[in-house]
């Protein structure tokens, strides 16, 4: 199931502003070829800030749809550390990026916007009602083919 919501295109990504004060945002999320949780994001954006001042923060993965009680649809929250990707590795990870993520081509390339591995530090699946599991960061990694 893990691997399922780690799949997913998108996240809630909670940190902490530059002021001090606890934020969160709708990101884009894929993985790089280590499968580790990964990011675009725009230096215009104000989590951006936030992460280099704190790297600590977290994702939520996973949506209620359907129908029923949307606290008994899987979840997944992670705790991580925001790391900015060295230039190095921008052309590698643009391509991965493209492949997950077909319509970026229309900014990946704007001089704002940076890639941002999200290292896993613990976890926490929630399968649904009375079936929560604590993940080790390795458990928080996509396998990768």
């Amino acid at each position: 199931m893990a691997q399922h919501l780690l799949r997913i295109g998108h996240a809630a990504l909670s940190y902490l502003g530059a002021d001090g004060l606890p934020g969160i945002s709708r990101i884009a999320h894929g993985h790089d070829g280590e499968g580790v949780s990964l990011t675009l994001i725009s230096a215009l954006a104000p989590h951006v800030a936030g992460l280099a001042a704190n790297p600590d923060c977290a994702l939520m993965l996973g949506e209620p749809g359907g129908r029923g009680d949307p606290l008994t649809h899987p979840r997944l929250m992670i705790r991580a550390k925001a790391v900015l990707a060295p230039g190095a590795d921008r052309a590698t990870l643009r391509v991965i990026w493209l492949n997950q993520h077909p319509k970026a081509k229309l900014y990946v390339d704007f001089s704002d916007f940076a890639f941002v591995r999200l290292r896993p530090v613990s976890g926490i699946l929630n399968a649904g009602f009375g079936k929560a599991f604590v993940l080790a960061p390795e458990n928080l990694r996509i396998d990768v083919e």
